[in-house]
């Protein structure tokens, strides 16, 4: 399912396989409102995340003033990459972007013991919706703890339902 460009959104980045299985657990999450967010086709590489995202979607979003990218990478041990990913975003779209990853490499997370990797992507999604950090807050995760505030700021109140 495609989303709605024209209302508040998020497209989801993949690096390789092993992200999109992790994003495509996120999006089992029970109360998240599926058409208002899309996992795209994994890039194949963290720099090819990077280049896809300056080649065909800076100009998007540009367009679409709605329109949130999560680019979701593996930092290989080097925490050290979101800054070098942040500088392949123009500092006009650094509000709207958010580079997210684990630590290591998504396969490494048996050692971590969380489950699968859609399970896991299912527990990185609770914690979102409810603000908590079970999951976000393990070491293959914790590095993310400054993008998990701004993201959780700006796309939380629109892509989960809220009780009524």
């Amino acid at each position: 399912m495609s989303v709605n460009r024209y209302q508040p959104h998020v497209l989801v980045l993949p690096e390789d396989d092993a992200n999109r299985q992790m994003a495509n657990g996120f999006l089992k999450d029970p109360t998240l409102l599926t058409h208002r967010i899309q996992v795209l086709v994994p890039a194949d590489g963290w720099m090819k995340v990077l280049e896809c995202f300056k080649s065909d979607h800076v100009r998007e979003m540009d367009r679409y003033s709605k329109r949130f990218m999560v680019l979701l990478i593996d930092f290989d041990g080097h925490e050290e990459r979101i800054a070098y990913a942040k500088n392949f975003v123009p500092a006009r779209l650094l509000d709207r972007v958010f580079v997210l990853g684990v630590l290591k490499e998504p396969q490494d997370l048996n050692e971590a013991r969380l489950g699968d990797l859609e399970t896991i992507g299912t527990a990185l999604a609770k914690d979102c919706r409810e603000e908590t950090d079970t999951t976000w807050g393990r070491d293959p995760f914790k590095h993310n703890s400054g993008e998990i505030v701004r993201l959780r700021e700006r796309v939380r109140p629109f892509l989960f339902q809220t009780e009524r």
